[in-house]
């Protein structure tokens, strides 16, 4: 049997974006910057997948640039913004915890002049609403904190943030990788308090290489790929039609049924865990089931390195990962554990489950038979 528990570094497309990407490639293949019918037709798909994705966010079209994924998302919208508000000043607020493309980004900012604030979490990896305001000045121009966390699968109370900020300091900006979160939550920017939020296709059972970033009308942003002046020349390129129209069928059938499949999907993340307890020497990471989102599960287990647990899991088909799937080729020590306190030695002893829609029982159930059958025999293993 196989079960495929990495739903976090990549989902299986969903049958509708596979038949649109293929007509789209093969059929319409037409550039759409092209004026003739061709052009026009492929131009048609960018459209519809436009206004598919603004509709399950309710803001307007012209507010979604598409883009190659979350990772030039999070850096479109932080380097662009803080480019573009520069003269307003310096500051930027982030977390402890977020992932690379946003850590990274703000490393190179603070290489040029900007100052980052990164605020730490509590045990269950949650920012306080408070430390935020606390961390807004007069130079704070950006504030960047994701929705869900994707090692752990915390929820951030992104609302509650984005309103204070802005009664605090209406004029910062508040960025949201919600790579994690799209799909899984009903995301309403407007609502909310957000004026940035990155997306990324994969996710969400579309295809890879593709993205978008919402950007609320208004709100100062510089590009940071120049070219023909595609998207209102703030992210020039030829558009990638094949994974546009991809993304966009998957965001329509990722939102149908949605409250009834993140029921199942908690329902798996509860009696996943339930069994993992059970079991001696494991630990969960992260909040309470229900509190966090559906899809992601942290677990410790002690006295087994996570990669030598990885590697037998995959034996057996079994398919997980030892936290980011962006890191996973160059093991390291998890900032986003060491923030929330893990203790050292369960630091390297530690993996994460994550599921999707396609997920089943009988997955669940042969993952936690497999463990049970793993854990005591790699345990005597390293004590020998």
């Amino acid at each position: 049997m196989e079960a495929y528990l990495d739903n976090s570094a990549t989902t299986r497309v969903f049958d509708c974006v596979r038949d649109v990407m293929v007509q789209t490639m093969c059929g319409d293949y037409g550039n759409p910057s092209s004026l003739h019918r061709k052009g026009v037709d492929a131009e048609t798909y960018v459209k519809e997948s436009r206004a598919a994705i603004a509709a399950s966010l309710r803001v307007n079209e012209k507010e979604i640039y598409f883009t190659s994924g979350g990772t030039e998302s999070n850096n479109l919208a932080i380097i662009g913004c803080a480019m573009a508000n520069r003269r307003a000043g310096n500051h930027i607020i982030t977390t402890m915890i977020e992932h690379a493309s946003v850590i990274n980004t703000m490393k190179y900012l603070e290489e040029n002049g900007f100052e980052i604030t990164y605020l730490p979490v509590d045990r269950f990896g949650m920012v306080r609403v408070e430390d935020v305001a606390a961390a807004i000045r007069r130079e704070t121009i950006l504030v960047s904190i994701m929705y869900v966390n994707n090692e752990m699968g915390a929820v951030q109370p992104v609302e509650a943030i984005g309103l204070t900020i802005k009664k605090i300091k209406p004029s910062v900006i508040f960025h949201v990788d919600a790579i994690q979160a799209f799909g899984k939550f009903r995301i309403r920017p407007r609502r909310q308090g957000i004026d940035l939020l990155s997306v990324s296709g994969h996710k969400i059972h579309g295809p890879k290489g593709v993205g978008f970033l919402y950007v609320r009308d208004r709100v100062k942003i510089r590009p940071i790929i120049f070219g023909g002046e595609q998207q209102m020349g703030l992210r020039s390129g030829t558009e990638n039609v094949p994974g546009i129209a991809g993304l966009g069928a998957a965001v329509t059938e990722i939102y149908r049924d949605h409250e009834a499949r993140m029921e199942y999907l908690y329902q798996l993340k509860e009696r996943f865990i339930n069994g993992i307890l059970r079991m001696e020497g494991t630990a969960v990471n992260g909040p309470e089931p229900r509190q966090g989102a559906p899809h992601i599960i942290s677990v410790s287990f002690e006295g087994v390195r996570s990669e030598v647990l990885l590697h037998a899991l995959e034996d057996r088909g079994v398919y997980v990962s030892a936290g980011s799937a962006c890191a996973s080729n160059h093991p390291m020590i998890s900032p986003t554990l060491k923030a929330i306190g893990v203790r050292r030695d369960l630091l390297e002893s530690t993996l994460r489950f994550s599921m999707s829609i396609f997920t089943t029982v009988e997955e669940i159930d042969y993952t936690l038979q497999v463990l049970n059958e793993l854990l005591p025999m790699l345990r005597r293993y390293r004590r020998g």
